[in-house]
């Protein structure tokens, strides 16, 4: 339904309201952005609108200025300008837009000029008809909170565009006065960081050709102080695997906005006649606490349908045990103690096509090495499948080394700004190699051939996508070196999305150097993503607890490692290691074989724990708790029903004080009676000294599993009184199972 009448639009995305203003006649305004009102009449909604607008008064123009979802500066609006670009003469660098329509769901109801839409999209259309440029503004709500926006823009002249940025912005209320989000770098990616808002623009850009272990990922602001629990936050995410920018900005006219775009590098975008240039999604969250937004967004990638289906199957990871050394009798027996021990996902990593001894060369000839492997991955990958255990294999299909004998063969398919494929006009390396350009169709196609080949030779069930390097000076060879990035990412995202229908039921995994492609949308092309190529628990403690704002945990790869940790040299506990990896898809990154008889009990009471708790921790809402002592975290999951949960005492470093207060259990229900028990899986953590309330130890059961007695209370003394923690050394864990009676 199109409709050029409507001068508002209030929207409902699950319990969070939106009230756009289209009144203004070009571009709409989010001049409401907060928890759902209610039944509202058309009167209420212009109420909102009118209430909105600023008195003229002062050195200021003469009339109303609107920061709209792209304002613009011939609206008024002075601060960073969400459209950017100019015809080759330097005309068209400062459209005006008017409204021509707006799309409405058939069904919603519109009265006296307002529509009122429930979880449903609506698109704005707007044209400049000096500018010669139309502009088309996506807005869908679901049901579960979240709310996605989107922009294209197209060129109606004969005359080239050249697109600097395109960006969306919403409206924030000034009590939202500090903001956070999180940095990191390789091996310790998702720090959190937090800072207030002041006057100016508060901007993150990520220019590593890839989304970047320093990625803001959601980018929250909110009344300073807000935590887990408390707080009204609001959100915005940019959901772009390339390069891209997020921002928060206030003006000295008391206007405050959150804002996204995809960064474009100097002639990457310019549209002919016709031609559309389309934003990245930006997701919205609005809730109360961290806790609750990463809920909504949780929820929302559990509705989805292309949303893993099946259990979360335990992965065993070889790279750790072998490298590049592929030794096929040590590789077997590496197979048969794992599924010996539970695991259903056998992977082989790096080290098994044409000429990949280590990381040099190789990269580009996805045909299996036969010296290595003189029958093919046959004997293992048959193994694997008898076994019954699916098989996985690794591939970095976006990446070229120069020394490969697809880079002698084709050497302007490495993506290159200086329009030359001498050797001294690539650009640096990076872990040895160069970046293969498959925005070009013949490359495209040559790897999208060669791995569905081996999928389909090897009835392969998995990949370890891989991409091991930020894209410097991408350029497109063929073009004389122009800017690519942008075209490379759509063009990843294509290849996932064909490797996937041309053979059904494979799931791909995102790495990237670890976690340096994790963003929503590479998460809708793949199934899961590594969390990072630091397997420290102590580490990925701190590193799952920030990924559960951008993802659910089912689709976190976290692992199991050597009691040393390869990349820190930390020595870690079984109750640590596996209790670290219990909280997204399980795994193991270790060479089993050197594991002791005690190690391997543990691992595999470990493995059967996940297993019996897996559909539970992978349907539940995450809860993280405020805790008494800043070297204790709590966290959990508990039962949408609120039946039953799941907690982990954490110990992060020693404390000023013993003990160390008490623990309170968030998320429950006041009113109803929960026993609540401690939990042993395998060796008690190092350091263990309980307090009265947990009572006797039980015998293991079959399982592996020991329970304390514990106590049975109400939700509300669990949570607001809580009970006393137990003495642990630093670096453990401890599970407490809370049922309701």
């Amino acid at each position: 339904m199109k409709d050029k009448t409507i001068d508002a639009v209030y929207m409902c995305a699950g319990d969070t309201g939106f009230i756009l203003d289209n009144s203004f006649g070009g571009i709409p305004q989010v001049c409401y952005w907060g928890p759902a009102l209610g039944t509202l009449t058309p009167a209420d909604v212009k109420a909102a609108v009118i209430s909105n607008r600023e008195s003229l008064d002062g050195n200021a123009p003469d009339d109303h200025v609107s920061s709209t979802l792209i304002p613009l500066e011939s609206d008024g609006w002075l601060g960073r300008p969400a459209l950017a670009g100019h015809r080759a003469d330097g005309t068209s660098w400062s459209p005006r837009f008017k409204c021509a329509a707006i799309e409405l769901p058939e069904n919603c109801h519109i009265e006296d000029g307002v529509a009122f839409v429930d979880n449903q999209p609506v698109a704005f259309s707007a044209t400049s008809e000096g500018s010669q440029l139309a502009l088309k503004i996506f807005v869908e709500p679901f049901e579960q909170g979240p709310l996605r926006i989107r922009a294209e823009l197209t060129n109606l002249s004969e005359f080239d565009y050249h697109l600097e940025e395109l960006s969306i912005s919403l409206n924030l209320p000034l009590e939202a006065n500090e903001i956070f989000d999180t940095t990191g770098r390789w091996g310790k990616e998702r720090v959190g960081q937090r800072r207030p808002v002041v006057l100016g623009c508060d901007l993150r850009e990520g220019r590593h050709g890839r989304t970047g272990f320093d990625a803001p990922g959601f980018t929250f602001v909110g009344p300073k102080g807000f935590s887990f629990r408390q707080g009204e936050v609001w959100g915005l995410h940019t959901a772009w695997s390339g390069n891209h920018r997020t921002w928060v900005e206030k003006s000295i006219g008391a206007q405050q906005i959150i804002a996204g775009s995809e960064v474009l590098m100097p002639g990457e975008i310019t549209l002919g006649k016709d031609e559309t240039y389309s934003t990245p999604w930006f997701y919205a969250v609005h809730g109360y606490g961290l806790d609750d937004v990463a809920q909504q967004v949780h929820r929302w990638f559990r509705s989805r349908k292309n949303h893993p289906q099946t259990e979360r199957p335990v992965t065993l990871n070889v790279w750790e045990a072998v490298y590049f050394n592929h030794d096929l009798p040590k590789l077997q027996k590496l197979a048969q103690k794992a599924a010996e021990i539970g695991v259903e996902r056998f992977v082989l990593d790096d080290g098994w096509f044409l000429g990949r001894r280590d990381d040099f060369k190789g990269l580009g000839d996805w045909y299996v090495d036969e010296d290595v492997w003189p029958y093919g991955l046959t004997p293992l990958a048959d193994m694997v499948h008898d076994l019954g255990m699916q098989f996985g294999l690794w591939f970095e299909p976006e990446m070229i080394n120069e020394d490969s004998n697809l880079a002698r063969k084709h050497p302007d398919w490495i993506m290159a700004a200086q329009g030359s494929t001498d050797a001294k006009d690539l650009p640096l390396q990076w872990r040895h190699q160069q970046v293969l350009n498959i925005a070009i169709p013949e490359a495209f196609e040559y790897v999208k051939d060669r791995v569905v080949s081996l999928v389909r030779e090897y009835s392969i069930d998995y990949i370890k996508w891989d991409h091991n390097r930020d894209l410097i000076e991408a350029g497109n060879t063929q073009l004389g070196g122009r800017a690519g990035v942008s075209a490379q990412t759509h063009a990843v995202y294509r290849l996932f999305d064909e490797i996937k229908a041309e053979c059904p039921g494979l799931e791909i995994e995102s790495c990237s150097s670890g976690g340096g492609r994790v963003d929503l949308e590479v998460l809708q092309h793949t199934d899961r993503f590594w969390v990072s190529d630091c397997i420290d628990p102590v580490e990925r403690q701190e590193m799952t607890r920030w990924y559960n704002q951008v993802s659910p945990p089912e689709l976190m790869g976290t692992h199991v490692a050597s009691t040393e940790s390869h990349t820190t040299g930390r020595h870690s506990t079984m109750a640590m290691r596996g209790g670290t990896a219990l909280w997204g898809h399980f795994g193991i990154e270790w060479d089993i074989l050197e594991a002791t008889d005690s190690e391997m009990s543990d691992l595999k009471d470990w493995i059967a724990f996940y297993k019996l708790n897996r559909d539970f921790l992978h349907s539940s809402d995450i809860v993280r708790c405020e805790t008494p002592d800043e070297t204790i975290w709590l966290h959990g999951v508990v039962a949408k029903d609120k039946s039953r949960a799941l907690f982990q005492m954490v110990t992060r470093g020693r404390s000023a004080i013993s003990p160390r207060g008490r623990l309170r259990f968030s998320g429950l229900n006041d009113s109803r009676t929960y026993t609540i028990r401690p939990v042993i899986v395998g060796n008690e953590p190092s350091g263990l000294v309980p307090p009265l309330w947990f009572g006797e130890l039980s015998q293991a059961d079959k399982d592996g599993r020991r329970y304390f007695d514990g106590i049975t209370t109400t939700g509300s003394i669990l949570q607001n009184s809580g009970v006393q923690t137990p003495r642990l050394h630093t670096d453990q864990t401890l599970l407490f199972e809370i049922v309701e009676k």
